[in-house]
């Protein structure tokens, strides 16, 4: 791997996590990102009480997704070697955390919008 183009980053993915699982991903973060637009435009703010519910969960999503990646990759913590593997390790928490909060918000703007009173 000489240069790190977009293609071979989605060969990479479809390989760890297999082409059906890898696009079923793909899909459904589009789908959050839609909602997430929607709801922005709607509302013309951010939800202050509803942010905070959604960043409150931002760990949840830091361990789901780094748990995720190592039950796909059938890795272990003991396997982390060296510096790039604990910059990846926390850019997967971070990633997670950051979706994880964006999805909150989403269905507590979407579906729970009278009951939080902001």
């Amino acid at each position: 791997m000489e240069e790190l183009t977009l293609e071979t980053m989605i060969a990479v993915f479809e390989e760890v996590f297999g082409p059906g699982l890898f696009w079923t991903m793909v899909a459904v973060a589009a789908i959050i990102t839609v909602g997430y637009l929607y709801v922005l435009i709607r509302d013309h703010n951010l939800g202050m009480r509803r942010f905070l519910i959604a960043q409150l969960f931002m760990p949840v999503g830091a361990v789901l997704a780094i748990w995720f990646v190592m039950f796909m990759t059938d890795s272990q913590l003991a396997d982390i070697g060296g510096p790039v593997d604990i910059i990846v390790f926390l850019g997967i928490a971070v990633l997670g955390a950051v979706g994880m909060s964006i999805l909150v918000y989403t269905v507590e703007s979407l579906f729970f919008r009278d009951k939080l009173g902001d």
